[in-house]
């Protein structure tokens, strides 16, 4: 079997350091860190289980939430409230949106101390998957210096923010979307893989070398089960090091998450000082 990097064994040390943090601004500062998220009356079931999964992490460590269902004519009116809100630290737009061409307009709204998800323009903070994927392979001493990388798919969430983040490191990372004619040869030379398409089993195992790193972001469903971009025979393999199908990117996905609520309020704090 593949080497598994489980997002899981990782997530527990940062919970522990998260919560220690939370409870110093409650007792000390009297400030409650506070993510509100705003989700679309049409979003998909399992839209709804990231939302719990969310709600589940931030509670366990003391972040309190709320959700807000609305219509997306009525997201900029709230978001402008929230905005002016001083008990809330962090606003994220559970994407998609039923009208996917209103994203850019709607996340650009929330305040850049407040887009927690690192997806508007003007963010303080950096996109909370692209952290955790930085996260993942530091947590298993997987160095990108000098490795060729490829990211598959372009997309806001991931593809777009973790490109902008590796090159600013100065790595050498070659970016794949829907208008690559044929994205088998650029893969198949990839030291580390990461992928993020939402297209499901994507990734067959004669696209990737010996020895490679692959990182699976990508989600789609298929019957109402959560998939990735990998074929599932990829991790039949043992000369792999590669995220598991489930448990992988998406637990940092969300500790990173709060962790921007965490900074958010912290800001707020020493303000106030």
């Amino acid at each position: 079997m593949a080497k598994l990097l489980n997002g899981t064994e990782l997530v527990g040390y940062i919970q522990e350091r998260q919560a220690r943090q939370v409870r110093a601004l409650r007792q000390a500062s009297r400030i409650f860190p506070r993510l509100v998220i705003i989700k679309s009356t049409s979003v998909s079931p399992v839209i709804d289980t990231y939302i719990r999964m969310k709600q589940r992490y931030a509670q366990e460590i003391l972040i309190e939430t709320a959700v807000e269902t609305l219509d997306e004519d009525d997201m900029p009116a709230a978001i402008a409230r929230l905005n002016d809100d001083p008990l809330v630290h962090g606003i994220i737009v559970q994407l998609p949106l039923a009208d996917r061409a209103r994203t850019d307009e709607i996340v650009n709204l929330i305040a850049p101390e407040k887009d927690v998800d690192g997806l508007g323009a003007a963010a303080k903070y950096d996109s909370a998957t692209a952290t955790a994927i930085n996260w993942l392979l530091s947590g298993y001493a997987i160095d990108l210096r000098d490795k060729v990388i490829t990211i598959v798919g372009n997309g806001r969430l991931v593809g777009g923010p973790l490109a902008r983040m590796w090159k600013q490191s100065n790595y050498n990372v070659t970016v794949l979307d829907e208008t690559t004619p044929d994205i088998t040869e650029a893969v198949y030379q990839s030291d580390v893989i990461v992928t993020a398409t939402g297209v499901a089993g994507l990734i067959t195992s004669n696209m990737i070398q010996i020895g490679a790193t692959v990182v699976d972001a990508g989600t789609a469903s298929e019957n109402g089960v959560i998939v990735g971009d990998i074929d599932p025979a990829v991790r039949d393999r043992d000369d792999l090091k590669i995220t598991p199908e489930k448990g992988g990117v998406g637990p940092l996905t969300i500790a990173a998450l709060c962790d921007n609520v965490i900074q958010a309020a912290l800001r707020v704090s020493e303000q106030s000082q």
